[in-house]
């Protein structure tokens, strides 16, 4: 099989872990889905993300619970359904959104999600009536289906600037990071992912007939819109992020580095649909959502460290690449710290 559009077995793993007693069988709920029972004993192994989606509709239809139990109240069968219904009908992507986070409170003990707009950034907030936290795969699986739905509302994808979470970081992040955002950072005070708040102004323009299509293909459609975690673009990227950004190759050194010439290498990204210069913005939209976070490092250096002739070409690439200002962006996030630091 190839890993393209494929799925951990530890998330296999994970979504058996409420959902299925340990004394329970499962080795034909999983031949059911589409997945060897044997690749449990497997480290390393990857299921379909078609396969893993029959799984996830399975489990919910075994346990009415749409949220794999994960919750003291938990999500009915059909709450998926419901929610896509009463936001489609929105007149924009906030206020879809709202319905949508207003239904979860509602139906969810555990998990009380908040959406809180600051200026040009919007952060949806978790509050949670527990001191211990949750696993990231609740989380994980909790942002799947809010970001899932609001990016059906939109029409596109809604880029996620950062995902904190409260709980420790697991050893299976890949997925995870390709899903929704290099920027995710663990053991925080509080679980929220940060998005640009121009998203929320989009008007929904979404039909019955439309609704019907993608809950149909619900959740597959959701999981698939990531790449091969070991996809020579991912490769690529993370070797620049090991870089300063003045020591990034062009693109014929970066051939020669992997042995390849220089068409080859652009058809092989394009095969992938990437290209070097979209991996280079990519890795420097990352470099500076990091380096924001860091209160003593100041706008310009971050210019500087970017390869931008001053801070004002900065502050035009952060605005076309995140709809907001980058000092807007670091006053969220230092305000936030400061806040759960009390």
């Amino acid at each position: 099989m190839s890993e393209k559009d494929s799925i951990s077995m530890q998330l296999v793993r994970e979504a058996l872990v409420q959902s299925c007693p340990q004394d329970a069988p499962v080795a034909a709920l999983l031949t059911r889905a589409g997945i060897d029972p044997q690749l449990l004993q497997v480290a390393s192994a990857r299921v379909s993300a078609r396969a893993y989606a029959r799984l996830w509709r399975l489990l919910a239809r075994r346990c009415n619970d749409e949220f794999f139990a994960m919750d003291r109240r938990g999500l009915r069968s059909g709450s998926l359904a419901f929610m896509c219904r009463a936001s489609r009908v929105q007149p924009s992507v906030g206020e879809g959104l709202e319905t949508l986070l207003e239904f979860l409170t509602l139906m969810l003990d555990d998990l009380q999600p908040t959406l809180v707009r600051q200026h040009s950034l919007a952060e949806i907030v978790l509050g949670e009536p527990h001191e211990e936290p949750r696993r990231a795969f609740t989380y994980f699986t909790f942002w799947m289906i809010v970001h899932g739905v609001a990016c059906w509302l939109a029409g596109r994808r809604i880029p996620i600037l950062a995902i904190e979470l409260r709980c420790a970081e697991p050893p299976f992040c890949d997925d995870y990071r390709v899903m929704f955002s290099e920027n995710l950072q663990f053991d925080r005070p509080c679980t929220r992912m940060i998005i640009a708040a121009d998203c929320l102004a989009l008007p929904i323009r979404r039909t019955p007939q439309e609704l019907q299509r993608f809950l149909a293909q619900a959740p597959a459609n959701i999981l698939v819109k990531y790449r091969d975690p070991d996809s020579l673009a991912r490769r690529i990227r993370s070797d620049l992020l090991r870089l300063p950004p003045d020591a990034w190759p062009d693109a014929d050194g970066l051939a020669s580095q992997l042995c390849l010439s220089v068409s080859t290498l652009r058809r092989r990204l394009a095969e992938e649909g990437q290209t070097y210069q979209g991996l280079k913005d990519s890795a420097r939209r990352e470099l500076a959502i990091a380096w924001l976070s860091e209160s003593q490092v100041a706008m310009a250096e971050i210019a500087e460290r970017l390869g931008f002739a001053d801070a004002s070409s900065f502050y035009k690439a952060f605005r076309k690449w995140f709809g907001c200002n980058p000092g807007h962006y670091r006053t969220l996030v230092q305000t936030r710290q400061a806040s759960d630091s009390v």
